[in-house]
């Protein structure tokens, strides 16, 4: 079942998220493959469904198609994609060349991020680069965007209509905590931000209220990330090695005695996704799936009725 603006080609997340909807992203991880039809294959199943497709860059510190070139398809697809990109791998010159790459394709949605130490992936002997942060990236693409420039002052023809993002991991605020890094972000430009698994509604409400408290209330569009779980391990799994992750016992404790784990996945994903839409200040949720990406559209067929104007 397709929302009621059947038009998911670039700037639908935008058009939603400026409109007061509710919005959904969702997130695949492109394939280490030479074909098109691979990626194709996994991202095809959520145009209609998900506003917009998060893409990758090199997730868990493994070769894969470039995420550049995986939105280029996307938006031939008629699809808006989300472009990810992480400074672990390329020093600010590949950076820059991929900024203006993805504006000459249409890519106008940017998840700008430091990346995960290569150690952790499968070639660790791979020298990260890391020569700029991502504070510094969002900088060059709102140069690029505002003033078709380059960090050293040198011009650039044509135009980027990038929307920019950063990623953020919920807490639990103690009292005196401060949402530092999302207040540095925001004053640089930052326009939506999705984060790690908060699957906790509760926290997600206390989270919300303190960033408000801070003064950031309606600064940014926040989407909070959760997932369709697939087992109780791999839900234990989560929470112990990702960071930032909150899932309560009681979620995993209903993944245990369920006869259809995935079923019952499904089912809490769909409940958290109504919960946040009643939630003053969420703007949309995240959908990440780490191999279970194929239950990603039935969640979001599931809740039609929560996509239209709050």
């Amino acid at each position: 079942m397709m929302a009621a603006d059947a038009d998911f080609s670039a700037g639908r997340l935008r058009r939603v998220l400026d409109a007061g909807r509710f919005a959904i992203t969702a997130e695949i991880t492109p394939p280490a493959t030479l074909a098109a039809s691979f990626l194709l294959d996994k991202a095809l199943p959520l145009k209609g469904r998900a506003d917009a497709v998060n893409l990758t860059d090199g997730a868990s510190a493994r070769a894969a198609l470039s995420p550049v070139a995986a939105a280029a398809l996307l938006v031939q697809a008629g699809m808006d994609p989300v472009l990810q990109l992480t400074c672990r791998d390329r020093n600010r010159i590949a950076l820059q060349g991929d900024l203006m790459a993805a504006a000459a394709f249409g890519v106008r949605n940017l998840l700008l991020l430091t990346g995960d130490d290569p150690k952790a992936g499968d070639q660790p002997e791979t020298k990260p680069v890391f020569d700029i942060t991502s504070a510094a990236l969002m900088q060059t693409a709102r140069g690029l965007r505002d003033d078709a420039e380059l960090p050293n002052g040198r011009k650039v023809t044509g135009t980027a209509d990038f929307f920019l993002g950063g990623a953020d991991a919920p807490v639990d605020p103690k009292p005196g905590w401060e949402p530092k890094s999302l207040a540095a972000k925001s004053a640089g430009g930052m326009q939506f931000a999705q984060t790690q698994f908060c699957m906790d509604l509760d926290v997600v409400r206390r989270y919300v209220a303190a960033l408000d408290a801070a003064g950031l209330g309606g600064k940014f569009h926040l989407l909070i990330g959760i997932a369709p779980l697939a087992s109780a391990r791999s839900a234990r799994w989560m929470r112990d090695n990702l960071f930032g992750t909150i899932i309560p016992d009681a979620y995993v404790e209903r993944m245990e005695a369920a006869a259809d784990p995935k079923a019952e996945g499904r089912a809490i994903a769909v409940e958290l996704l109504r919960g946040l839409a009643a939630i003053k200040g969420v703007a949309g949720a995240h959908i990440m799936a780490p191999l279970n990406e194929a239950s990603i559209p039935a969640v979001i067929e599931a809740v039609p009725d929560i996509r239209g104007a709050r």
